[in-house]
């Protein structure tokens, strides 16, 4: 079936099984002009008649749609437990959702969302980033000391994640995930993301480690560096040395 296009789609998705609903929001690639051939519609809808939120995942209209079903409050639970992962997708959802139909809810709902967007993620404490080097520099010692490729491979992976995340949350910037995790560091700053993807592209293709080394004891640097000489966790001040 050809596809039609994705507002027109999401209208017609939404009337089918939420005519009823009292807000619904197209969201996702296809309206932030980033959709590719793999891209599905994420549909947000708010209807008063549902007692729990739900999300399924199906094929109409041309188009893989996923919807995101809440009533008029339970996004606002999801809206925190992403607040307290650092990762806001619901609020950005709300955010970037072009409307497909609105009772008079969604300037308010848009309007929470915007604001959890623009305060950003709690900031750490000096314990946690005191914790966050440490483990950064243990998986640092594993990358830099290890002789086998399939290990160093899964090793790089896991330093990326935890970079990234040191980087966005020290300075209290929302993290992402998968292909989230590129777009959220160009949301912070497009020339480290460019030495970050060089550092790791490098790796991947060549082997060669200085790159990402550096990279990771420049981002460590401004917070005291690498970490492992007297670090310690969960002991009581009483047994200290």
């Amino acid at each position: 079936m050809k596809k039609l296009e994705p507002v027109v789609a999401a209208k017609q998705y939404m009337e089918k099984y939420f005519a009823n609903c009292q807000g619904a929001l197209l969201s996702g690639s296809v309206v932030r002009g980033e959709a590719t051939v793999a891209s599905d519609l994420d549909i947000v809808i708010f209807d008063k008649r549902i007692k729990s939120s739900y999300r399924e995942s199906m094929i109409d209209f041309g188009w893989a749609v996923e919807v995101f079903v809440h009533n008029l409050s339970s996004y606002q639970y999801f809206i925190e437990m992403d607040c307290k992962a650092a990762k806001p997708s619901m609020a950005r959802m709300i955010s970037e959702g072009v409307i497909l139909k609105d009772e008079g809810i969604l300037e308010s709902v848009k309007k929470e969302a915007n604001d959890v967007l623009e305060k950003g993620p709690e900031i750490w404490s000096e314990e946690t980033i005191r914790t966050k080097r440490y483990f950064i520099t243990d998986v640092l010692d594993d990358f830099s000391g290890s002789d086998n490729r399939a290990e160093e491979i899964f090793t790089a992976n896991t330093l990326a994640d935890l970079v990234h995340e040191f980087v966005l949350r020290t300075n209290r910037h929302w993290i992402g995930s998968s292909k989230w995790i590129i777009r959220a560091l160009k949301q912070y700053d497009e020339k480290f993301t460019d030495e970050f993807i060089e550092a790791f592209n490098v790796y991947y293709v060549t082997g060669e480690k200085n790159k990402v080394v550096q990279l990771v004891d420049k981002v460590l640097e401004p917070h005291g560096g690498r970490l492992f000489d007297g670090f310690s966790l969960g002991k009581e001040k009483s047994q200290a040395r």
